[in-house]
């Protein structure tokens, strides 16, 4: 079992950065991929980035590739997502995500979810 707890969220003004980061908790979560996604008002959810369970390997969606950094500390059993170059569009709650399986996270289908943190970019 991982449980996982999202923090960093807040308002910043475009153009600036924020780092996000994800807490977890079980023994097996260094076995694990994970990933982030968010939502904005009236849209679906939508995949951000994901991680495998090393950090040896990372995976964008093509509107985040250059902007966003996912990133893991093994030890601190804390995943990140430093994102740059922020833009009102990019306004959404952030929610973290974990799996045993990579491929999971990469399709949007991890078991795991945190309850998010709210990111709100202003123009």
């Amino acid at each position: 079992q991982v449980q996982l707890v999202e923090s960093g969220g807040g308002l910043v003004q475009a153009g600036g950065s924020l780092r996000l980061s994800c807490a977890a908790s079980g023994r097996t979560f260094s076995s694990y991929a994970m990933g982030w996604f968010r939502q904005a008002p009236g849209k679906e959810r939508e995949f951000v980035a994901a991680i495998n369970w090393n950090g040896g390997s990372t995976h964008y969606a093509d509107s985040m590739k250059g902007r966003f950094t996912i990133s893991r500390d093994i030890a601190k059993n804390t995943a990140y997502l430093q994102k740059n170059s922020l833009k009102p569009e990019d306004t959404a709650v952030y929610y973290c995500a974990a799996d045993p399986g990579y491929t999971r996270v990469k399709s949007g289908h991890p078991a795991y979810w945190g309850q998010g943190t709210q990111v709100t970019v202003s123009s």
